[in-house]
This record gives structure tokens, C-alpha cells and sequence, in this order.
């Protein structure tokens, strides 16, 4: 089930947070609860990506990109995910999320996210290609940023991150179907 409870609590918490900047990193703090785990007690791969939610909605909120969106009617999809797990997450353990907007290109902005255990560990981290839609077709990121605030440049891309694009483009779409 989707952590409902959870996300309009963030909503609720990151309106009364101070405003970042759209490069800036939303730091949230959570707990590994009971239905998150899967048979290993640890923090399901799955909820996990579910719980990345709950760091991107408080960044657009703080960052002013969810009054942008609100605005114009637009929302945000994902369209596309790479993520690397590293360090388990037990139950009734603490973790910091870290969330931030790495840049955008001509359609997508991309936004890292990471979970960070006691110490300083690194537990996960995912890169999220995300779209803005309005009524089922993608809005260009350079008329988001435009309605945004124009003055804002994304920088360079990382070049991890431009060679995983770069892969996407050569995965076939749709996927081949197995042979019966």
C-alpha cells in the first residue's frame, strides 16, 4: 500500500521549511517501519523506490517547482529509473534521504536521490528521469524552466549520467516479446 500517511506528512513538513534553490539537496529523515521490509527484514527494493517519493514531491515543494506545476495544470511522471543498492536497511533503523535536481536536457529533468544510513554509509542511491506532462503529452524542460524562472541554467551532466542515457537510447522500445 502507498504510504499515504507519510507523503502528506512530508507535503505538509516541507511548506514550512525553508525555500532551496532548484540545485540545492532536501535532506529528509525517515524510519524503516514493518510493512516496508520484505522476508529478509530488511527495507524492501520496491517500498524503496516508493519511499524516493516522499523526497522528490518535499524538493519540488521547496524548491517552488510544485507552484510552477500547480500553475500551468502540469505533473510530474517518472520516465525512467537507474538505481544501485549497496547496504541493507533493517527494521526500525534510521535513515537520512538526500534529493536533489542534477539538471535537465530538452525533455527530462533528472533528480538524484540517496539514503544514507548512520555514519554516513550509503545504502542506495537512484537517478530519476522525470517528465512534465499537461494533458498526456510532455511539456519541453526548457518551457518548464521558462515558466519557472529563466534565469536558472542546468549544469553539464555528469558523464555516468549522459553514458546511461546514452545506453537508454540503444535499449529496444517496446521490448521484444519472448517466444512461446
Amino acid at each position: 500500500m502507498y504510504p499515504l500517511l507519510r507523503f502528506f506528512w512530508g507535503a505538509w513538513r516541507s511548506k514550512r521549511l525553508p525555500p532551496i534553490g532548484l540545485h540545492d539537496t532536501h535532506v529528509s529523515r525517515h524510519t524503516c517501519m514493518p510493512w516496508d521490509i520484505d522476508l529478509w527484514n530488511e527495507l524492501n527494493n520496491g517500498r524503496t523506490l516508493t519511499l524516493y517519493d516522499l523526497g522528490r514531491i518535499p524538493l519540488a515543494v521547496r524548491s517552488g517547482m510544485w507552484a510552477t506545476l500547480s500553475r500551468n495544470k502540469w505533473g510530474m511522471t517518472v520516465a525512467g529509473c537507474m538505481v544501485r543498492y549497496r547496504r541493507r536497511i533493517l527494521m526500525f533503523e534510521t535513515f537520512e534521504m538526500r534529493s536533489r535536481a542534477i539538471g535537465w536536457d530538452d525533455k527530462f529533468f533528472y533528480i538524484e536521490q540517496s539514503l544514507w544510513k548512520k555514519h554516513g554509509e550509503c545504502a542506495n542511491h537512484a537517478v530519476y528521469r522525470t517528465a512534465i506532462i499537461h494533458k498526456g503529452k510532455l511539456v519541453p524542460a526548457p518551457v518548464v524552466m521558462a515558466a519557472h524562472d529563466s534565469s536558472i541554467q542546468s549544469p553539464d551532466l555528469p558523464e555516468w549520467l549522459q553514458s546511461w542515457l546514452a545506453t537508454e537510447e540503444k535499449r529496444p522500445w517496446p521490448p521484444m516479446q519472448p517466444v512461446e
